[in-house]
């Protein structure tokens, strides 16, 4: 089992940054990917970037590249999301996930954080 709590959440104004942690706790393995999803009021939830544990590779999405970095640090079992430029519209509640190998759905879910940004 996996647990996982996302913190840094808040109030910021446009343009601001903010940067969310994930602590991973349990049977994390070194094989697993790590993601960011959001999901704004009246919206589904979606992707913001993922990264994988063992290489360190990313992806994000369209919208995010070069305003968001996912990071993560190995020792302390957490991953980041570095949220620079923010907009209103990147208002959501942020989720951590973790997804096992050969897995085609994120297996694991945190209770997600609030970010507001403000205009």
């Amino acid at each position: 089992q996996v647990q996982l709590v996302e913190s840094g959440g808040g109030l910021v104004p446009a343009g601001g940054s903010l940067r969310l942690s994930c602590a991973a706790s349990g049977d994390i393995f070194n094989s697993y990917v790590m993601a960011w999803f959001r999901q704004a009021p009246g919206k589904e939830r979606a992707f913001v970037a993922l990264i994988s544990w063992s290489s360190g590779s990313t992806h994000y999405a369209d919208s995010e590249k070069g305003r968001f970095t996912i990071s993560k640090d190995n020792a302390k079992n957490t991953v980041y999301l570095q949220m620079n430029s923010l907009k209103p519209e990147d208002t959501a509640v942020y989720y951590c996930a973790a997804r096992k190998p050969f897995s085609k759905e994120f297996d694991y879910w945190g209770q997600g954080t609030q970010v507001t940004v403000s205009s």
